[in-house]
């Protein structure tokens, strides 16, 4: 591999993890208490739970849009927040986060392909992760005040701090 698409990856791998830039996206719900990531604090339109399943819905979309399959996007933005606000359970709750993560790990995969800058309908790979790394990017910063806000940060990973 050249050193070009050395680059490319690790840029890429940056981008979905949010690392150098904040919190690890996946580390983002460590430790958070399943009632908590349900609760939707006053003046907030979504839970916690609510945003990874956001986060993973369009994770899994930019999957099979990676990998050739149908990849159609919802009609209404509504559409790509599946579920309910509150986990009924700590078991559901952590399913959720465990959907999430590895939509991330495979999405972090995707990254190392040597592909990158090869077209995929209008947008090159590389697009396509810059586009949901920065999606999950934002979301992650709305649950990191989530989480502030309701006293459950940080998490036991820790925060950015330096």
């Amino acid at each position: 591999m050249n050193e070009n698409y050395d680059v490319l990856h690790v840029m890429a791998k940056r981008a979905l993890s949010g690392s150098d830039s904040h919190v690890g996206a996946a580390n983002a719900v460590d430790g958070l208490e399943w009632r908590v990531a349900g609760a939707r604090p006053e003046g907030v339109p979504h839970s916690i739970l609510q945003l990874v399943n956001h986060m993973t819905y369009w994770q899994e979309w930019a999957l099979k849009w990676f990998d050739g399959k149908p990849a159609k996007a919802p009609k209404h933005a509504a559409g790509s927040w599946p579920g309910k606000a509150s986990p009924a359970s700590r078991k559901e709750w952590t399913e959720a986060v465990r959907r999430y993560r590895r939509a991330l790990d495979a999405l972090g995969r995707r990254s190392q392909r040597k592909d990158l800058l090869s077209k995929r309908g209008k947008m090159t790979r590389l697009e396509m992760l810059h586009i949901i790394g920065t999606h999950t990017s934002y979301h992650v910063g709305e649950v990191v005040l989530m989480r502030q806000m309701q006293g459950a940060w940080p998490p036991p990973s820790g925060g950015v701090t330096w």
